[in-house]
């Protein structure tokens, strides 16, 4: 039976699966809490309040947006049945189900388009794909401050990228108007102790990190470092594939995306220009 490693005692040495990694000096509760993210895919039947999701979506929006145009919503799913059939969507990810809500981030220029037929004022800036980008990075900004919030108040949370494998039935299911497109959902509930998920190490800094210009040949040592140190974590949690071979398998065909090699498409149905 395998023997799993004793975590490293500092969080930044658990994200880099090495107790040689220098701990910053600099340290405070906010990095405490980013170190110590993890996707939680089992959670307990407690329920999350509505004043805990207002306050949530509030550190969502003090996010950074583009132009303060906010062109992000977010809707919060709490009804089971609903969850039920979104949770089918994504691929029966029965964590949708267990956990009391899931939050759909929307890239969303409904309002905007709204706001100028209000006014008779042109919106053909909406119309290229430069806008329909923004809509996407600002959800995404919005998200990650909210799971920073739900993880310093001792919740769980996981993104849920495979709503996009059939967007047109999530939109169906949202009564989502035309011009709102579903980005990703995110499960937020209480962690279940029994998962015992762990903090999974990233790449070395080596091999994202670069000075002056990006320099592609130093990364092939990094990169095989890696591969070893998130194997062995993978060895423990009986998974049979390796890093390399998960990630190249995840990208090897239009097959592997699930539906979503149609986003282009979908984009479109949606009244999303990418001119």
């Amino acid at each position: 039976m395998t023997q799993t490693a004793p975590s490293p005692a500092h969080p930044v040495q658990q994200r880099y699966a090495d107790p040689a990694t220098e701990i910053p000096a600099q340290w405070n509760p906010v990095l405490e809490v980013l170190h110590a993210h993890k996707s939680v895919r089992r959670y307990l039947p407690d329920p999350v309040s509505p004043e805990t999701i207002r306050l949530l979506v509030s550190a969502a929006q003090s996010a950074a947006t583009s132009s303060n145009l906010q062109v992000w919503s977010v809707i919060e799913v709490r009804d089971p049945a609903r969850r039920a059939r979104l949770a089918a969507i994504a691929g029966g990810q029965a964590h949708i189900e267990q956990a009391p809500v899931l939050l759909v981030w929307t890239a969303d220029f409904a309002r905007l388009r709204q706001l100028a037929d209000d006014h008779g004022a042109p919106l053909a800036g909406a119309d290229y794909l430069e806008s329909s980008y923004v809509g996407f990075v600002d959800a995404a900004l919005a998200a990650q401050n909210a799971v920073v919030a739900a993880e310093s108040l001792g919740l769980g949370t996981v993104y849920i990228g495979a709503l996009r494998n059939d967007p047109e039935a999530v939109a169906a299911e949202l009564n989502l108007p035309d011009h709102v497109f579903a980005v990703f959902g995110l499960v937020v509930g209480h962690p279940d102790p029994a998962e015992g998920s762990r903090v999974k190490p990233r790449l070395p800094q080596t091999a994202v990190l670069h000075h002056e210009t990006y320099d592609l040949s130093a990364q092939r040592e990094p990169v095989a470092e890696y591969e070893q140190r998130i194997g062995e974590i993978y060895t423990d949690q009986g998974l049979p594939f390796s890093w390399t071979e998960r990630t190249l398998a995840r990208l090897a065909s239009a097959a592997s995306l699930n539906g979503r090699h149609r986003l282009r498409e979908s984009l479109s149905a949606r009244g999303f220009q990418l001119r």
